[in-house]
Protein backbone atom coordinates (compact mmCIF):
# COMPACT_ATOMS: atom_id res chain seq x y z
CA UNK A 1 0.00 0.00 0.00
CA UNK A 2 1.03 3.64 -0.48
CA UNK A 3 1.76 5.63 2.67
CA UNK A 4 0.99 9.36 2.56
CA UNK A 5 3.61 11.18 4.60
CA UNK A 6 5.14 14.51 5.56
CA UNK A 7 8.61 15.27 6.92
CA UNK A 8 8.89 17.62 9.90
CA UNK A 9 12.51 18.67 10.39
CA UNK A 10 14.04 22.10 11.01
CA UNK A 11 17.36 21.38 9.26
CA UNK A 12 17.18 21.58 5.47
CA UNK A 13 20.05 19.13 5.00
CA UNK A 14 18.40 16.55 7.25
CA UNK A 15 15.12 16.92 5.35
CA UNK A 16 16.97 16.37 2.10
CA UNK A 17 18.72 13.23 3.37
CA UNK A 18 15.50 11.70 4.69
CA UNK A 19 13.60 12.62 1.52
CA UNK A 20 16.28 11.00 -0.65
CA UNK A 21 16.38 7.85 1.50
CA UNK A 22 12.61 7.48 1.37
CA UNK A 23 12.49 8.05 -2.38
CA UNK A 24 15.23 5.52 -3.06
CA UNK A 25 14.61 2.81 -0.46
CA UNK A 26 10.93 3.16 0.48
CA UNK A 27 9.01 3.64 -2.79
CA UNK A 28 5.67 3.02 -1.11
CA UNK A 29 6.01 6.32 0.78
CA UNK A 30 4.50 9.34 -0.94
CA UNK A 31 5.84 12.59 0.54
CA UNK A 32 3.04 15.16 0.44
CA UNK A 33 4.87 17.98 2.14
CA UNK A 34 7.61 19.18 4.48
CA UNK A 35 7.76 21.51 7.45
CA UNK A 36 10.58 23.15 9.41
CA UNK A 37 8.69 24.11 12.56
CA UNK A 38 5.59 23.37 14.61
CA UNK A 39 3.33 25.94 12.91
CA UNK A 40 4.21 24.77 9.40
CA UNK A 41 3.76 21.15 10.46
CA UNK A 42 0.34 21.89 11.92
CA UNK A 43 -0.78 23.37 8.60
CA UNK A 44 0.50 20.34 6.66
CA UNK A 45 -1.23 17.92 9.03
CA UNK A 46 -4.55 19.75 8.84
CA UNK A 47 -4.42 20.07 5.05
CA UNK A 48 -3.53 16.45 4.28
CA UNK A 49 -4.99 13.03 5.00
CA UNK A 50 -1.81 11.41 6.33
CA UNK A 51 -0.72 7.89 7.18
CA UNK A 52 2.60 8.75 8.80
CA UNK A 53 4.60 11.76 9.97
CA UNK A 54 8.40 11.66 10.16
CA UNK A 55 8.96 13.92 13.12
CA UNK A 56 12.11 15.53 14.47
CA UNK A 57 11.90 16.16 18.21
CA UNK A 58 13.69 19.48 18.62
CA UNK A 59 12.51 22.41 16.52
CA UNK A 60 12.43 26.19 16.84
CA UNK A 61 9.55 27.60 18.92
CA UNK A 62 8.44 24.20 20.21
CA UNK A 63 9.12 20.50 19.90
CA UNK A 64 7.46 17.35 18.57
CA UNK A 65 5.37 16.88 21.70
CA UNK A 66 4.05 20.45 21.51
CA UNK A 67 2.99 19.69 17.95
CA UNK A 68 1.19 16.48 18.89
CA UNK A 69 -0.61 18.28 21.72
CA UNK A 70 -1.85 20.90 19.25
CA UNK A 71 -3.01 18.26 16.76
CA UNK A 72 -5.18 16.67 19.43
CA UNK A 73 -7.01 13.76 17.78
CA UNK A 74 -4.15 11.97 16.00
CA UNK A 75 -5.17 9.71 13.12
CA UNK A 76 -1.71 9.04 11.71
CA UNK A 77 1.34 7.03 12.77
CA UNK A 78 4.44 8.83 14.04
CA UNK A 79 8.07 7.95 13.35
CA UNK A 80 10.37 10.05 15.55
CA UNK A 81 13.70 11.01 14.01
CA UNK A 82 16.20 12.51 16.44
CA UNK A 83 19.84 12.66 17.50
CA UNK A 84 18.89 12.36 21.17
CA UNK A 85 17.99 9.02 22.72
CA UNK A 86 16.69 10.51 25.99
CA UNK A 87 13.38 11.31 24.26
CA UNK A 88 12.59 7.62 23.77
CA UNK A 89 10.31 7.32 26.82
CA UNK A 90 8.41 10.47 25.88
CA UNK A 91 8.03 9.16 22.34
CA UNK A 92 6.69 5.87 23.70
CA UNK A 93 4.19 7.75 25.84
CA UNK A 94 3.16 9.67 22.72
CA UNK A 95 2.38 6.32 21.03
CA UNK A 96 5.17 6.62 18.50
CA UNK A 97 5.30 3.79 15.98
CA UNK A 98 9.08 3.90 15.68
CA UNK A 99 12.10 5.80 17.02
CA UNK A 100 14.95 6.48 14.57
CA UNK A 101 18.31 7.79 15.67
CA UNK A 102 20.41 10.19 13.60
CA UNK A 103 22.42 9.57 11.53
CA UNK A 104 19.63 7.53 9.98
CA UNK A 105 20.32 3.87 9.29
CA UNK A 106 18.78 2.83 5.97
CA UNK A 107 17.99 -0.62 7.37
CA UNK A 108 16.21 0.91 10.37
CA UNK A 109 14.32 3.31 8.14
CA UNK A 110 13.08 0.44 5.99
CA UNK A 111 12.04 -1.45 9.15
CA UNK A 112 10.15 1.59 10.40
CA UNK A 113 8.29 2.03 7.11
CA UNK A 114 7.52 -1.71 6.91
CA UNK A 115 6.16 -1.60 10.46
CA UNK A 116 3.85 1.33 9.72
CA UNK A 117 2.76 -0.31 6.45
CA UNK A 118 1.75 -3.41 8.40
CA UNK A 119 -0.23 -1.33 10.89
CA UNK A 120 -2.08 0.60 8.17
CA UNK A 121 -2.76 -2.56 6.15
CA UNK A 122 -4.43 -4.18 9.16
CA UNK A 123 -6.43 -1.02 9.86
CA UNK A 124 -7.64 -0.82 6.26
CA UNK A 125 -8.58 -4.49 6.23
CA UNK A 126 -10.69 -3.96 9.34
CA UNK A 127 -12.37 -0.83 7.97
CA UNK A 128 -13.09 -2.50 4.64
CA UNK A 129 -15.05 -5.33 6.21
CA UNK A 130 -18.79 -5.36 5.72
CA UNK A 131 -19.74 -5.94 9.32
CA UNK A 132 -23.05 -7.49 10.32
CA UNK A 133 -23.90 -6.43 13.88
CA UNK A 134 -24.57 -9.47 16.04
CA UNK A 135 -26.19 -7.91 19.10
CA UNK A 136 -29.96 -7.84 19.38
CA UNK A 137 -29.85 -4.09 19.92
CA UNK A 138 -28.72 -3.49 16.33
CA UNK A 139 -30.21 -6.52 14.60
CA UNK A 140 -31.39 -6.01 11.04
CA UNK A 141 -28.57 -3.63 10.17
CA UNK A 142 -25.43 -3.83 8.08
CA UNK A 143 -22.43 -1.51 7.83
CA UNK A 144 -20.99 -0.48 4.47
CA UNK A 145 -17.36 0.73 4.33
CA UNK A 146 -16.61 4.25 3.15
CA UNK A 147 -13.37 6.22 2.80
CA UNK A 148 -13.93 8.08 6.04
CA UNK A 149 -15.50 5.23 8.04
CA UNK A 150 -18.67 3.26 7.46
CA UNK A 151 -22.39 3.82 6.97
CA UNK A 152 -25.03 1.85 8.86
CA UNK A 153 -28.21 0.98 6.98
CA UNK A 154 -31.25 -1.14 7.71
CA UNK A 155 -31.22 -4.40 5.77
CA UNK A 156 -34.94 -3.89 5.20
CA UNK A 157 -34.06 -0.79 3.14
CA UNK A 158 -32.13 -2.91 0.63
CA UNK A 159 -34.17 -3.65 -2.49
CA UNK A 160 -31.59 -5.79 -4.29
CA UNK A 161 -27.86 -6.17 -4.87
CA UNK A 162 -26.14 -6.50 -8.22
CA UNK A 163 -22.67 -7.88 -8.93
CA UNK A 164 -20.20 -5.61 -10.71
CA UNK A 165 -16.97 -7.63 -11.01
CA UNK A 166 -15.33 -7.40 -7.56
CA UNK A 167 -17.78 -4.69 -6.50
CA UNK A 168 -21.43 -4.84 -5.54
CA UNK A 169 -24.10 -2.26 -6.31
CA UNK A 170 -26.62 -2.07 -3.46
CA UNK A 171 -29.97 -0.55 -4.44
CA UNK A 172 -32.10 0.90 -1.66
CA UNK A 173 -35.85 1.45 -1.57
CA UNK A 174 -35.34 5.23 -1.61
CA UNK A 175 -33.90 4.96 -5.15
CA UNK A 176 -30.35 5.45 -3.89
CA UNK A 177 -27.43 3.23 -4.86
CA UNK A 178 -24.34 2.30 -2.86
CA UNK A 179 -21.18 0.87 -4.44
CA UNK A 180 -19.20 -1.45 -2.14
CA UNK A 181 -15.77 -2.92 -2.86
CA UNK A 182 -16.90 -6.45 -1.99
CA UNK A 183 -18.12 -9.34 -4.12
CA UNK A 184 -21.79 -10.26 -4.24
CA UNK A 185 -20.94 -13.56 -2.55
CA UNK A 186 -19.44 -11.63 0.35
CA UNK A 187 -22.56 -9.46 0.64
CA UNK A 188 -24.76 -12.54 0.43
CA UNK A 189 -22.91 -14.08 3.36
CA UNK A 190 -23.28 -10.85 5.35
CA UNK A 191 -27.05 -10.90 4.75
CA UNK A 192 -27.56 -14.63 5.28
CA UNK A 193 -29.71 -14.07 8.38
CA UNK A 194 -32.13 -11.85 6.47
CA UNK A 195 -34.73 -12.60 3.80
CA UNK A 196 -32.39 -12.34 0.83
CA UNK A 197 -32.39 -14.83 -2.03
CA UNK A 198 -29.67 -15.30 -4.64
CA UNK A 199 -31.84 -15.58 -7.73
CA UNK A 200 -29.07 -15.23 -10.30
CA UNK A 201 -25.26 -15.21 -10.33
CA UNK A 202 -25.47 -11.43 -10.58
CA UNK A 203 -28.45 -10.68 -8.34
CA UNK A 204 -29.39 -10.95 -4.68
CA UNK A 205 -32.92 -9.75 -3.91
CA UNK A 206 -34.86 -8.86 -0.79
CA UNK A 207 -37.68 -11.44 -0.81
CA UNK A 208 -39.95 -9.01 1.05
CA UNK A 209 -39.76 -6.66 -1.97
CA UNK A 210 -40.97 -9.26 -4.50
CA UNK A 211 -44.47 -8.45 -5.72
CA UNK A 212 -44.72 -10.86 -8.66
CA UNK A 213 -43.20 -14.03 -10.06
CA UNK A 214 -43.29 -14.59 -13.83
CA UNK A 215 -43.20 -18.24 -14.94
CA UNK A 216 -40.47 -19.58 -17.18
CA UNK A 217 -37.58 -22.04 -17.16
CA UNK A 218 -36.15 -19.92 -14.41
CA UNK A 219 -38.68 -17.17 -14.65
CA UNK A 220 -38.24 -13.72 -13.22
CA UNK A 221 -39.31 -11.68 -10.24
CA UNK A 222 -40.73 -8.16 -10.20
CA UNK A 223 -39.81 -6.00 -7.22
CA UNK A 224 -41.92 -3.31 -5.59
CA UNK A 225 -40.09 -0.57 -7.50
CA UNK A 226 -40.91 -2.22 -10.85
CA UNK A 227 -37.46 -3.72 -11.38
CA UNK A 228 -37.61 -7.13 -13.08
CA UNK A 229 -34.83 -9.58 -12.30
CA UNK A 230 -34.22 -12.82 -14.16
CA UNK A 231 -34.12 -16.01 -12.11
CA UNK A 232 -31.61 -18.74 -12.98
CA UNK A 233 -33.12 -22.20 -13.47
CA UNK A 234 -30.73 -23.55 -10.85
CA UNK A 235 -31.96 -20.94 -8.34
CA UNK A 236 -35.67 -21.29 -9.01
CA UNK A 237 -36.51 -23.91 -6.38
CA UNK A 238 -34.60 -22.03 -3.68
CA UNK A 239 -36.54 -18.87 -4.49
CA UNK A 240 -39.92 -20.57 -4.55
CA UNK A 241 -39.20 -22.17 -1.18
CA UNK A 242 -39.81 -18.76 0.37
CA UNK A 243 -43.43 -18.85 -0.84
CA UNK A 244 -44.52 -22.43 -0.06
Amino acid sequence: MKLKAIIVEDEAKSREILRNYLTKYCPNVSILGEASNVDEALIEIRNNDLDVVFLDVEMPYGNAFDLLDKVGDINFETIFVTAYNHYAIDALNAHASYYLMKPISIDELIKAVDYVTEIKTKEDALQDQVLTPKTKVVSGKITLPQQDGFEIIDTSDIMYCKADDNYTEIYLNNNKKKLVSKTLKYIEESLKDGNFARVHKSYLVNVNEIVKYVKGKGGSVVLSNGKEVMVSASRKSELLSYFK
